[in-house]
């Protein structure tokens, strides 16, 4: 019995063996499957190129595209290799930097020149305007030059003048001489008399040697030029000293181009400008610089660079606009550091740059702060912080400086590094009204006044031209955009200044002005960011003005874009609550949101 017992012990305890070898065999090797291909799934994950948005970096894609908030284009998120390299620097592979339009230079010292932009125009000598008036009273019986634009010359008969005190004067010169060899200075006295209406001695002579009283006095033109206005009419009874004609010499003529402000600096007198004329393309002009405004024209914050031309065969007309070009010059005696203005990011504070390191492990870029000097148009110089043969980003820097956001790397918004920025934050500004907000909302304080429906008609084309430059900004259309601007200048020439009395009149004054120092040169704007800067101040100005007056009949939205104006906002007028940015156009139409609604 004993024996059995043992015997079926044995048997069951080599069945149990055998049967957990089995499953070893049959399920051991299948986990072993398993694990490798988990391993595999997670290596083909991991070689996955993400995409991600620079502006809003909670959007996460496989492939590229348009980002759904904003509509920037999407930018490959890189492997975070940089453990291993410096912790301070962003690694991107060639596939990212092309795709990201990356592109660097080496930097090198050069001279600084400032090309340097102005707008002007034509204008006539002021020291060879002449007014040429009448020297007696009396009634305008004939004009020999009838319109404006006509040449004289110097000597020749412009009009004729009947006047009462000449008849008398020459009767008294007829007396005179009947008793010039009793009483000689009564005759020199009448003679002097006809002298002082500059009437010649000839003409005297004349009138002696006849016996005859003129009735009528010819006048002659003093000067030889072309008369830029007719001030007379024919029968106009005109006072001793009156201007009957304005006479420029226009052989002669002042290219007056504005220097704003900021830019006084780099304009001096003898700097060569070369001009354009879009009335007159293919040809370019130069000249010197003769003069300079001591003082600033406190409407326009501009002074006049005075330019003069010897205007042979009078190509150059008064009042053409002209667009210039100074080579300016920095006024220092060694070479300095050059950057293109695109490799600078600037936060008001501090200013960067990405320099370029290549190493075993491939390209990376470290940020590095700089100290600007001058702007050179296109260009900065730096006085601190690059060296000669440096390596940097010239375009593309955006996109590395969001890709060291996000990889919680050193940035312009963030110089210390830390975890990757999540959730809507156009380029480190704080967006939301939390306590540690730094962008404070500026609101002007207007005051509602009331006026008359046949003003606030006046105002109503002003309204409708602004909105065609809206959407002409917002579908890149530089020509409807300068079209537009044109229309409002036109416009406000028209508004009648007499239904605007008291407040409302200082008022108006004040924003027309605006309005127009805004659009002056609007038609002489080359690219679309020429127009889209002063729209903002266009736009401040529209809303200022519906909220002083309201004469737009319908409702207006304020929307605001927080991108505009270097990160700082900018607001436009819209007529629906639709966002359609005027300030990005295409590149971000959609960018923006509706700030408050006017009634």
């Amino acid at each position: 019995m004993k024996t059995e017992t043992k015997k079926i012990i044995k048997v069951a305890a080599s069945t149990l063996v055998l049967g957990l070898l089995f499953g070893w065999l049959l399920f051991g090797g299948s986990e072993n499957n398993k694990t490798d291909e988990h391993q595999h799934t997670e290596e083909e994950i991991a070689g996955e190129t993400i995409w991600t948005c620079s502006m809003h970096p909670q959007i996460r894609q496989n492939e590229p595209g348009d980002c759904p908030i904003c509509g920037m284009d999407l930018i490959p998120l890189g492997d975070d290799n940089d453990s291993e390299l410096d912790p301070m620097v962003i690694s991107m592979s060639p596939t990212a930097m092309q795709l990201a339009n990356v592109s660097t230079a080496v930097v090198g010292k050069t001279k600084p020149i400032k090309l340097l932009k102005l707008n002007g125009k034509v204008e006539a000598d002021e020291r060879s305007v002449y007014s040429q008036s009448s020297h007696i009273p009396g009634r305008i019986e004939r004009l020999m030059v009838n319109f404006t634009g006509e040449n004289v010359n110097q000597g020749q008969v412009i009009a004729s003048i009947y006047s009462p005190d000449l008849v008398n004067a020459q009767e008294e010169l007829f007396e005179a001489r009947k008793i010039v060899e009793t009483q000689p200075q009564l005759f020199d006295a009448a003679k002097e008399k006809l002298k002082n209406w500059k009437l010649s001695d000839k003409q005297i002579v004349q009138i002696l040697e006849s016996g005859i009283v003129k009735e009528e006095l010819p006048i002659h033109a003093d000067v030889s030029g072309y008369v830029t206005e007719k001030m007379v009419n024919l029968g106009d009874y005109v006072n001793k000293g009156k201007a009957l004609y304005q006479i420029a010499n226009l052989y002669n003529i002042w290219v007056l181009f504005d220097v704003y402000e900021s830019d006084m600096a780099w304009v001096k007198k003898d700097d060569e400008v070369s001009f354009t004329i879009p009335s007159l393309p293919g040809e370019t002009f130069k000249g010197r610089i003769s003069y300079i405004d001591p003082v600033i024209n406190p409407m326009t914050r501009v002074a006049k660079a005075r330019v003069e031309i010897n205007n042979k065969g009078l190509k150059l007309k008064p009042e053409m606009f002209v667009s210039g070009t100074v080579e300016a010059k920095l006024p220092i005696k060694s070479d300095a550091i050059v950057v293109p203005k695109t490799a600078v990011m600037w936060t008001g504070q501090r200013s960067v740059v990405y320099v370029k390191n290549t190493s075993a492990k491939g390209v990376n870029f470290m940020m590095r702060e700089v100290t600007l000097g001058p702007g050179l148009g296109n260009g900065f110089v730096v006085n601190k912080g690059l060296d000669d043969g440096d390596e940097i980003a010239i375009n593309g820097t955006f996109s590395i400086d969001a890709a060291a956001q996000l990889a919680g790397k050193p940035s312009m918004m963030n110089p210390e590094g830390g975890p990757a920025m999540t959730g809507h934050n156009h380029g480190g500004m704080n967006m939301g009204d939390t306590p540690n907000s730094k962008v404070e909302s500026k609101k002007s304080v207007l005051k509602k006044i009331t006026i008359g429906q046949n003003a606030k008609d006046a105002l109503q084309p002003l309204f409708t031209n602004y909105i065609d430059m809206k959407e002409a900004l917002t579908k890149d259309d530089m020509e409807g955009a300068k079209t537009a601007g044109a229309k409002i200048l036109k416009t406000l020439e028209g508004v009648n200044m007499s239904l605007y009395t008291g407040d409302s009149h200082n008022v108006w004054m004040g924003l027309s002005s605006d309005l127009k120092n805004t659009l002056q040169h609007v038609q002489h704007f080359k690219t679309l960011e020429d127009i889209r800067k002063p729209f903002q101040q266009v736009s401040s100005t529209m809303i200022d003005l519906e909220k002083t007056f309201s004469p737009y009949n319908k409702s207006l939205y304020v929307m605001h874009c927080p991108m505009a104006n270097n990160n700082k906002g900018a607001d436009w007028l819209s007529t629906t609550k639709e966002v359609k940015n005027p300030y990005y156009g295409e590149a971000m139409l959609t960018c923006g949101e509706v700030k408050e609604e006017i009634q």
